[in-house]
């Protein structure tokens, strides 16, 4: 049974440290925040590999136990109205939230399938990219340098728990193994989709949003890749990296 405590006090020295836990963003990031029953469940449900782990269940006074808090075998605290909407930072309170600490980042060789958001600011936009990208088989991801913050509170709101779907590291530069390194780019001279090199271990980098990989000095062995198109400039980033991850699954053979 679960020990359950009552917070009315933004003085609290367990309140502070809910709120504390969850500021430093980016590579500092230790814990986050899951605001909201859906939220909660859509990590209860994805894959034990990218799971975050459970510190903290809050409740707000008055608000059911949810079916889950006896599982979790962790602390429970109910939280004043004012207080979960502090902690929030949103105008209606919800009913449950989740302090969970980050597991370490995946280490060793990467998998066959991974995809490689570079600069991807939008927290919507990489939440997108790393749901197409389970949705197609990939299996990790690698966040490149001014990727969003995939755990940031507001960003797994707006991401639908993205992040639960696929391990993540890290990497201020590329250390490119034997696979093969796709850049999603539409400048002259890349080469078409349909000839790209698709097949075994893939690797695929998805640009800015606003200049993609334009002027940037790619490593020597990252095969630019352009998706035809017609009646416009460019694709958004993530629909880019759907149709990609699509191509690559579809010439695996996944899903059959």
């Amino acid at each position: 049974m679960e020990k359950e405590n009552l917070i009315t006090s933004r003085a609290n020295p367990r309140f502070k440290a809910l709120r504390s836990l969850p500021s430093a963003g980016g590579a500092r990031r230790t814990h986050t925040l899951l605001l909201g029953a859906k939220l909660i469940e859509a990590w209860a449900q994805g894959p034990e590999s990218a799971r975050l782990r459970p510190v903290t269940w809050l409740r707000l006074e008055g608000a059911r136990p949810h079916p889950l808090e006896p599982s979790l075998k962790v602390e429970t605290f109910v939280l004043g109205e004012t207080l979960m909407r502090d902690l929030a930072e949103a105008g209606s309170p919800p009913d449950h939230a989740l302090l969970a600490a980050l597991e370490p980042a995946p280490e060793g060789p990467l998998p066959s399938r991974v995809i490689v958001p570079w600069g991807i600011q939008d927290p919507g936009n990489l939440g997108a990219i790393l749901r197409s990208a389970a949705a197609f088989g990939f299996q990790e991801a690698i966040l490149g340098p001014g990727c969003a913050d995939p755990f940031a509170p507001r960003a797994l709101r707006g991401g639908m728990g993205a992040a639960f779907l696929l391990p993540m590291r890290r990497r201020e530069i590329l250390d490119l193994d034997e696979g093969a390194w796709i850049a999603l780019d539409g400048a002259p001279g890349a080469l078409p989709l349909e000839r790209a090199p698709l097949a075994g271990r893939v690797r695929i980098l998805v640009g800015n949003e606003g200049h993609g990989f334009d002027g940037a000095e790619l490593p020597e062995g990252i095969t630019r890749v352009a998706i035809p198109i017609r009646g416009v400039e460019s694709l958004n980033a993530a629909v880019a990296a759907g149709i990609a991850c699509f191509e690559t699954a579809r010439r695996a053979g996944l899903g059959r």
